[in-house]
């Protein structure tokens, strides 16, 4: 498939990376009860604390997102990969020595200010990557493979973390994300760079040339860095280019507040009504990912050139509809392990619809592209948690309007769902022509 060296060498990156990343995720919420609201099991300021940390993060991807992955198709994808990769050994480390209060909020604050950059900016790089060396017919297919390499290191790190103690979880996954960045730096190719580019950043030599992308030659200053973010007159341009790009990204914008919604409310909800802890978490997120696993490197790589992208994106979606519906009803322990297997099919939704956006663009504006999807995910990440999070505070308080711990999780839900329904609108079209690729002020009729 397309250079398979280089994406074998990128699968690896991205799997030690998000193993690293995943492993943490159901110790979090304990260290972070522990430490805000020691020995109870539900704490308003504990969601309200982290539903703020992830809107500041989402306002800051939301502005460096369209930057990296502009940055990325002048300078190179691993140059920019550095960044991220590096500044999120940081917070691990922090826990990884401590995890009192203290600590605690040290990591809060370097947590927050560095997700900034580093949140989804790997898988934006990574999504660019492989557009660079996969051909248009098989992007669906190697986007789908490489969320499933993101699955099976979801596997991997949490089933690990289920026989890790805390303190353990924190140090491995500090060790794994800096083998990750040393790997990365020692064996990854570099491509697809701007043919202006005389240095790339963080690299030696030359920068290869791209066919198929044509500029003039002209030296790059190193005040022209920050004129590579894109303006919002740009990201309307692209918007505004391709009615099935515009279509995407309302998908996204819906997908990602819906999901981070779930993610802010989720754990905290299963603590407080069925007590779970780091073990359960990370029982569901096994499952889970397990499901995930198979579905994106087996049955989504079959389904695809028979049934497309489109209409994977729309089953992805309206099983992501059950699955969130099914968490906010929950009416014992074990329901929330039932919905989780739902996976299998709502795993389909992101690589179809980054396929999609892929596919809209010409080669040299893949990182553009995929930048600004995932800068309206971000301004997504900055609206969502200001919504869900007092929904899920009050709900699953004393002074609740009414009795429902899950109405938030449901409302999470109604956002799915408008997703979903936009899904059943997109016609994908061919992929972009050449006239697009040459012609940036062409627009589809």
């Amino acid at each position: 498939m397309g250079k398979l060296p280089n994406l074998g060498h990128l699968f690896m990156t991205i799997f030690l990376n998000n193993f690293s990343s995943f492993m943490v995720l159901p110790a979090i919420t304990d260290v972070t009860m522990a430490a805000l609201c020691p020995g109870q099991d539900e704490c308003s300021f504990a969601i309200y604390l982290s539903g703020f940390q992830q809107a500041v993060i989402g306002l800051g991807t939301l502005v460096m997102m369209p930057l990296v992955g502009n940055l990325s198709d002048k300078y190179g994808r691993k140059a920019l990969l550095t960044l991220p990769m590096s500044l999120s050994i940081i917070p691990l480390a922090i826990l990884a020595y401590s995890r009192s209060r203290n600590f605690f909020y040290a990591y809060y604050v370097l947590k927050t200010l560095t997700a900034m950059v580093c949140e989804g900016s790997v898988h934006c790089l990574a999504l660019a990557y492989v557009a660079d060396n996969v051909p248009v017919g098989r992007r669906a297919a190697a986007f789908g493979i490489l969320s499933g390499i993101g699955s099976a290191a979801f596997v991997c790190g949490n089933f690990v973390t289920r026989f890790l103690t805390t303190a353990s979880t924190f140090q491995v996954a500090t060790a794994v994300a800096i083998a990750a960045t040393v790997y990365m730096r020692i064996f990854l190719p570099d491509v697809a760079v701007d043919e202006s580019l005389k240095t790339p950043i963080l690299s030696r030599g030359k920068a290869k040339i791209i066919a198929d992308c044509p500029n003039e030659i002209s030296p790059i200053k190193s005040d022209q860095i920050f004129k590579s973010r894109p303006s919002l007159r740009d990201m309307l341009t692209m918007l505004q280019s391709s009615k099935t790009f515009t279509q995407a990204a309302i998908v996204a914008f819906f997908l990602s507040l819906s999901d981070a919604g779930l993610h802010a409310s989720l754990t905290y909800y299963l603590k407080a009504e069925f007590h779970f802890n780091k073990d359960q978490f990370a029982d569901l997120m096994v499952i889970s990912g397990i499901a995930g696993t198979v579905s994106q490197l087996i049955v989504m790589p079959i389904l695809t050139p028979f049934l497309g992208e489109g209409v994977l994106l729309s089953v992805g979606l309206f099983f992501s509809c059950v699955h969130t519906f099914l968490y906010s009803v929950a009416w014992s322990y074990w329901v929330p392990y039932a919905a989780s297997m739902l996976s299998i099919f709502f795993v389909f939704s992101q690589p179809c619809m980054r396929t999609i956006v892929s596919k809209q663009v010409g080669s040299c504006e893949q990182g553009k592209a995929q930048g600004c999807i995932s800068g309206i995910s971000s301004f997504a990440n900055v609206v969502s948690p200001l919504v869900f999070s007092p929904l899920s505070a009050l709900f699953l308080s004393d002074n609740a309007p009414f009795d429902f711990p899950g109405f938030s999780i449901m409302c999470v839900g109604f956002a799915m769902t408008v997703a979903f329904v936009q899904s059943l609108m997109i016609r994908v079209p061919p992929p972009i022509s050449e006239e697009r690729v040459n012609n940036p002020n062409y627009v589809d009729a």
